[in-house]
């Protein structure tokens, strides 16, 4: 840096011992950084099930949401790139990392305005003042009346406003973190070191995720209404199907840690002294700016107009590279699969093995993460040991692809049935005989028809609540304050049952696949992530060094417009194809409660295979590509003449191009 720059900046060569002038403390504080804000962007996804069930979301609502945050961040990715190094990068990032701070406060709200968590209860404690069996003399019907529909369908307006708010916050404000951060390190880091800090943040941005899921898995162990009610008074267990988890505590707790992440950023210098580790020659790596120039010796930014009128020339230069828009219609359909995991992974792994919510949460972000992240390393290893070239790169990424589809399938017949269930409202066409009919037996009964209280009968089949199994009496143990079984069933009357039937749902009989099912699942990620460096490396080596910038911000902006945006909605609406019984709450359609198993797994989990198989598919067109390269290329050393003047001949037709965008 230049005295001049010193001076304007506020520099001095003698306040070495300022630790803020330090690239070092950067690259620590901007890790730190990026694993809060990943951490609390991907807590949404491990509390998705959670938030559906307390505000009665479907599936493709909730992805609708979970895809949000993207559309903020598409936006305005590119015009980031283009303000570059003109302004204060580090402040940038401190003012985006406080509005993602304020996303995080707004995504609780929710909790804060709805008043407390209800639900279909039977005399299960003496704090209880409802009634959910069977009374033939009374009214035991909730109110249905338009005030109470209006009412809920406002309520459930309001908090899809303030959740999508957030998410739109969370994704602009997410905007400047990477992309200054990285730019601010690769300007003031030494050549040889650049490259191991961006490795670290990449790392951290990998393992972010994985946070989140544990997090999550800490937070839905509490109650929903942990600070509204005495411990005494909550009943529920997190195995009941009515429980709903403390979603929003770790929207606090992620929010919190973001905030303190930032206050470091307001003390950076907006530039700093350069790194020096004794090396000679470094050489000024081309980057965004040199892209949109025609004369690469001038040093004149471009204006906002230019750099408007310039972009759509440079985008159609990139995108017709063959190996570029191959790799990233590859890593499209990677991330897709990446988003329905992400976003839908954990409600799966609840209903097919009937785990809770925290357990699920716990197994991916101990499991499933790693396994990825794992693959991420294993990929760069191979590269970095064997030196790989482009060819050998595109048969990794063939490779493990292949291997991740061999792998997947089984898990296609690695799951439970839907459990036995008695309801009167079932969708006939899903259950493919898991459903029964108890109108006629608990007719007299005059049941809710929002009624959501699972009991497992004696004869192995679940009902939704005690008043559809006609169940008049039940046992209560007063001293230890806890429900024993209901009794004097009309409906269960299979021999032997003798009309009882007890609390909770009967789950599912196939626990001892689910070992199986995490050890395939986490093969077959760690496999598909094997192609990651290298697929990475291919989009960084096919183009030209002065465009490598504006190649990978294409490819991240392609990627949420291709996967990320629609991936988590496909994924909700092909699992709400597959609910039975859909909930309701005071007349309105509210979460799902049952789903065809079988059709959700062949669903769900046939929907990730199909992409990992474009993936493999587009691959295999990369690697045909390269390799008819290598062998234009070995024909040309045979014939040197050919060659040159073929060369020859393509100068001529790009000479006259340079100087027409020159003059541009």
């Amino acid at each position: 840096m230049t005295a001049t720059n010193q001076s304007k900046y506020g520099e001095n060569p003698t306040r070495g011992r300022n630790p803020f002038n330090s690239i070092k403390v950067f690259v620590v504080c901007h890790g730190l950084l990026q694993l809060s804000q990943l951490l609390l962007s991907g807590y949404l996804k491990s509390s998705i099930s959670t938030i559906e069930k307390r505000f009665g979301l479907s599936s493709q609502t909730s992805g609708i949401l979970a895809s949000f945050n993207e559309i903020g961040n598409t936006v305005l990715i590119v015009f980031v790139s283009y303000f570059g190094s003109r302004v204060h990068r580090p402040r940038f990032i401190a003012c985006g990392a406080l509005i993602v701070c304020a996303a995080g406060f707004i995504m609780c709200l929710p909790h804060f305005i709805m008043g407390p968590y209800e639900y279909d209860q039977s005399i299960a404690s003496i704090h209880s003042n409802t009634t959910d069996i069977c009374q033939p003399d009374s009214l035991n019907q909730s109110p249905s009346s338009d005030p109470c529909v209006t009412k809920t369908q406002k309520g459930n307006k309001d908090v899809l406003s303030i959740l999508f708010l957030g998410q739109i916050l969370l994704g602009i404000g997410g905007v400047p973190i990477q992309p200054f951060g990285i730019s601010y390190i690769d300007d003031f880091a030494s050549k040889r070191n650049s490259p191991l800090y961006i490795g670290i943040l990449f790392a951290v941005t990998v393992m972010g995720p994985g946070v989140a899921f544990i997090l999550g898995s800490a937070m839905l162990r509490y109650y929903v209404d942990i600070d509204k009610l005495p411990a005494d008074e909550i009943v529920l267990t997190p195995s009941d199907p009515r429980w709903i988890g403390a979603w929003w505590l770790g929207f606090l707790v992620a929010a919190s840690v973001v905030a303190v992440a930032s206050i470091p950023y307001f003390f950076f210098p907006r530039e700093m002294s350069k790194e020096v580790t004794g090396e000679s020659g470094e050489e000024k790596t081309p980057g965004l700016m040199d892209a949109f120039t025609s004369n690469a010796d001038t040093s004149d930014p471009l204006s906002l107009a230019q750099f408007i009128r310039v972009f759509p020339r440079v985008l159609l230069r990139t995108l017709k590279n063959p190996i570029y828009i191959l790799v990233v219609l590859a890593q499209a359909n990677l991330s897709a699969m990446v988003c329905g995991l992400a976003t839908f992974m954990a409600k799966f792994l609840e209903r097919q093995f009937s785990i809770t919510a925290s357990f699920a949460n716990l197994m991916i972000g101990t499991i499933n993460i790693p396994g990825a992240m794992a693959g991420i390393v294993l990929g760069g290893f191979i590269m970095k040991r064997f030196r790989l070239s482009l060819l050998q790169c595109g048969a990794v990424c063939v490779v493990g692809m292949l291997s991740c589809v061999v792998l997947a399938l089984p898990l296609l017949f690695l799951g439970c049935s839907t459990q036995q269930f008695a309801s009167p409202q079932a969708d006939p066409h899903l259950s493919a005989g898991f459903w029964h009919n108890v109108t006629e037996c608990s007719s007299k009964c005059r049941c809710s028809t929002s009624a959501f209280n699972p009991i497992c009968g004696a004869d192995g089949v679940e009902y939704i609540s005690p008043c559809y199994a006609g169940c008049e009496d039940l046992n209560f143990d007063d001293k230890e304050g806890k429900l024993l079984n209901y009794t004097q069933c009309r409906c269960i009357t299979s021999p032997g049952s003798g009309g009882s039937a007890r609390p909770g749902s009967c789950g599912t009989t196939c626990y001892h696949l689910f070992v199986p099912f995490m050890v395939l699942s986490f093969l077959a990620g760690a496999l598909a992530s094997t192609s990651q460096t290298p697929s990475f490396m291919l989009i960084l080596r096919s183009v030209n060094p002065a465009e490598k910038s504006l190649a990978i911000g294409i490819q991240f902006m392609l990627l949420r417009i291709l996967a990320w945006l629609p991936g988590p909605v496909m994924f909700g609406s092909m699992i709400d194809s597959t609910c039975i019984l859909w909930g309701k709450k005071c007349g309105a359609k509210a979460a799902c409660q049952y789903y065809n198993n079988n059709m959700l797994r062949q669903r769900y989990i046939g929907l990730q295979i199909i992409f990992e198989i474009g993936a493999l598919i587009f691959f295999c067109a990369v690697y045909g590509v390269l390799r008819h390269q290598d062998k234009v290329k070995k024909e040309n050393e045979k014939n040197p003449e050919t060659h040159k003047l073929n060369e020859q001949q393509e100068s001529l037709k790009v000479v006259p191009s340079r100087e027409k965008e020159a003059a541009t």
